[in-house]
């Protein structure tokens, strides 16, 4: 037990739970807090320009593969600010931390107008985080971070927030701080998994379909396995794309998408889908069948899908259970890779191609190494590399999920980049949602976060645009835009910039050249209205 303020506590025990990257801004409720930071090397300490980028860079960093992703903020604004990146972890069940201050203890909730404050703060954030603590006596410093750090670590991963007032912080007492916890996974029942493989050795023909838990759960190798055992073609989710490589023959792609021949035509000859890791959020793309569901999160279990039955469990340590199984009661079946191949092929006919979506999604596919990571943004190119940017690793394809918001790319990136420095990192950005982060250029600069912003410039928000004009007798509202000479803009901040104008030839050897360079780089693409990805 030592004498230290409790922002020195804080700083201590995030290291001993293993925090080595943060993500914040200052401000006045945390002083104290930085001064213990600042007492803690082993911390690297990044600091944005603006709350939002905290929070996505905290999810980029930890569905990358880097470990427990922390932002802080001062509360308030600093607090609604960050909420979107919160959000966004939330829907990607992404296990990030958020350290947010608070105004002086004495004045919480009495809605005196003490600066930042807000009448409830800590329930305005439980909606879109897991669990949530307010600390008050800096002596209860090491026993909330160490349940936070549990609650990031078991269960269904997902955001988790504490917050604390300045005088808790400055104030200075006799600590005892403590270890980091060892927490073990659960794997689902011995009856829940005997009934599991009844199903499938009762099925003729199953299909599996993985989602972000296979990823978060570091599932892949069972789950492939699994397949392979079976030769049962497989289908992910956005956030499931990499659990099997799209080089493996029994991966047919993603989820439906325009002119899909699989679901249109085929999805009613499997018996027994095998979904682990999702919530099979789109029931209406299947025909009745059965369903066997692995989900950590027993609420998951049925949810959208009444035909079900479940195994609550960590996707690796249950796979690896019903493998044992299979292997003992299932002969392997033979190879269905002439016949999987058809499949997909079928799926991804260049008839049913849209350009210039597809070159362009095919060049940076080039350029990019297998292991390198690309952030899929809400742009044209962004929607069509959901089901047509080949992904051939865990960890290396991040959408913003559900939330599907505006101006996540290019932060996330930064924060996957921090994760990986080892691996090429590439978001895909409209210019729109370019605009909402575009100040993050300064923080790549200033840390020398060597990510690549890949621009496509419509001068508009094209998907809208589009839609307007199509559905209301070509009358359009609000959607054009007037942007900055992105090329004097990457000058300013002191960032590479390219603008490529012969198309996707051009942008692959551009986007190579970035790889190749230790710097910042911004790539704009000028482009025009591009036909609709989704009809």
């Amino acid at each position: 037990m030592s004498k230290m303020s409790g922002g020195e506590a804080l700083a201590k025990s995030l290291y001993r739970e293993g925090v080595r990257v943060i993500f914040g801004l200052p401000g006045v409720q945390l002083y104290h807090l930085l001064d213990g930071l600042a007492k803690e090397p082993g911390i690297r300490f990044i600091n944005t320009r603006h709350e939002q980028a905290t929070t996505y860079m905290a999810d980029g960093y930890s569905r990358a593969g880097g470990g427990i992703g922390t932002a802080l903020i001062v509360p308030g604004p600093g607090l609604q600010n960050a909420s979107a990146g919160i959000g966004t972890a939330y829907s990607a069940s992404s296990p990030i931390l958020v350290v947010s201050g608070q105004i002086e203890r004495d004045h919480i909730n009495k809605e005196r107008g003490m600066l930042h404050e807000i009448k409830g703060q800590i329930d305005t954030i439980a909606p879109v985080t897991k669990h949530q603590r307010l600390i008050l006596d800096p002596n209860d410093i090491p026993d909330a971070v160490h349940e936070a750090f549990e609650q990031l670590q078991t269960g269904r991963p997902r955001p988790v927030y504490i917050e604390i007032p300045p005088e808790t912080l400055a104030q200075e007492v006799n600590i005892e701080l403590l270890e980091a916890g060892k927490y073990e996974r659960p794997v689902g029942t011995y009856h829940s998994i005997k009934r599991g493989v009844d199903l499938i050795a009762e099925s003729k023909n199953p299909l599996l379909w993985g989602g972000g838990g296979v990823i978060s759960s570091e599932a892949s190798a069972e789950f492939v396995e699994l397949a392979e055992h079976l030769q049962a073609p497989v289908i992910t989710t956005g956030e499931g794309r990499g659990s099997i490589s799209d080089k493996n023959y029994l991966s047919i792609g993603s989820i439906r998408f325009k002119n899909d021949t699989f679901f249109d035509r085929q999805i009613d000859k499997y018996d027994l889908i095998v979904a682990v890791g999702t919530r099979m959020a789109y029931p209406e793309y299947l025909s009745g069948q059965k369903i066997l569901q692995i989900d950590i999160d027993e609420e998951e279990i049925g949810r959208n899908y009444e035909n079900t039955e479940g195994i609550v469990g960590d996707a690796k340590k249950t796979l690896s259970e019903i493998l044992a199984q299979v292997r003992e009661r299932i002969p392997r079946r033979g190879d269905r890779s002439e016949t999987l191949l058809q499949i997909k092929n079928d799926r991804y006919n260049p008839d049913t191609s849209l350009e210039p979506q597809a070159s362009y999604v095919r060049a940076i596919r080039k350029a990019i190494p297998n292991d390198g990571i690309l952030i899929s943004g809400m742009t044209q190119i962004g929607y069509y590399s959901r089901n047509r940017y080949e992904v051939y690793e865990p960890r290396t394809f991040i959408t913003s999920s559900y939330y599907g918001n505006l101006g996540y790319e290019y932060p996330t990136a930064l924060g996957a980049k921090v994760a990986r420095p080892d691996k090429p990192v590439v978001a895909v950005i409209g210019d729109g949602g370019f605009m909402f982060n575009v100040q993050e250029l300064s923080t790549a600069v200033k840390h020398n976060i060597n990510a690549i912003a890949i621009v496509f410039n419509d001068n508009a928000f094209g998907n809208v645009l589009r839609d307007q004009k199509t559905m209301f007798e070509n009358r359009e509202y609000g959607a054009r835009v007037v942007n900055p000479d992105f090329m004097k803009l990457a000058d300013a901040f002191g960032v590479r910039g390219v603008r490529v104008k012969g198309g996707a030839r051009e942008l692959q050897s551009a986007l190579e050249e970035a790889i190749g360079i230790e710097a910042p780089s911004l790539i704009e693409v000028p482009v025009g209205e591009m036909p609709n990805p989704f009809r």
